[in-house]
């Protein structure tokens, strides 16, 4: 895969990281927009596709990206296809300091160490090719602006947005309503990206124990209104609440 083109979990990445602080929005959600971010990469790049509410492996050749053939190789030794949920609600926290150090091996950021309270060692990225992240901002303000239907990297990395809550720090305030309504709205512009972005906030939500269902499967079902089904399907439109981490979140300043 070559490096001309910037893979769409760094674009994620570049989209939530504050020039101003040096620090990344929605941390706690990022990792798993990230994991989701990998999954959109790889079926972009024909490894991967969608089986239903699963990811099949279709062609397991590497990629080239040392990082996307990693996950790449942990969906193929599960050796069926796996929910989109339980991949990205796995154990892959930790993929946010990943890319972040992969985005400073590039030279896309810079790091700048400091100290947290004066005791907790921190340390912040600031953005070095600010021209790669103002066409990424670009892209996503063209897509909401227009009304025009985006490529499929720009719909899913839209999706993926939203889904991690970076709306409110893209475009804030009553001001950008507006925007973060269409930005949402952009989720239905890419199948793959939609898939995983609403498995991001099924983990978000805590709702990833039941497989989705279409409407007319659940309609059909014995004893079951589709008043009750839409229930549990989880809400496109909202950005849901952010998982409570405790102290651990703390303690975990680095790119924080």
């Amino acid at each position: 895969m070559g490096r001309s083109r910037r893979t769409i979990p760094e674009e994620l990445l570049l989209l939530a990281l504050d020039p101003a602080t040096g620090t990344t929005a929605q941390p706690q959600s990022l990792d798993l927009g990230l994991a989701g971010a990998q999954l959109v990469e790889l079926a972009l790049a024909g490894r991967i596709a969608p089986d239903g509410d699963r990811i099949a492996v279709v062609m397991p050749r590497p990629t080239g990206d040392p990082t996307l053939d990693s996950a790449l190789e942990l969906l193929r030794r599960r050796g069926s296809p796996v929910r989109a949920v339980h991949w990205i609600g796995g154990p892959r926290l930790g993929l946010r300091q990943i890319y972040l150090s992969h985005l400073e091996r590039c030279g896309m950021v810079h790091a700048v160490a400091g100290q947290m309270c004066g005791v907790l060692p921190t340390t912040r990225y600031q953005a070095t090719e600010t021209a790669i992240s103002r066409d990424i901002r670009a892209r996503l303000d063209s897509a909401i602006r227009t009304g025009v239907p985006p490529d499929p990297r720009t719909a899913a990395l839209a999706a993926l947005a939203h889904a991690v809550g970076l709306g409110k720090h893209l475009y804030p305030g009553n001001e950008g309503r507006s925007s973060r309504s269409r930005l949402r709205d952009l989720i239905r512009h890419d199948p793959m990206g939609g898939l995983v972005a609403h498995a991001v906030m099924d983990v978000q939500n805590g709702v990833a124990a039941q497989p989705r269902r279409s409407p007319a499967t659940t309609a059909g079902q014995s004893g079951r209104q589709p008043a009750q089904a839409a229930r549990t399907a989880p809400d496109p439109g909202r950005v849901p609440m952010q998982p409570h981490r405790g102290a651990g979140a703390m303690a975990r300043a680095v790119a924080h």
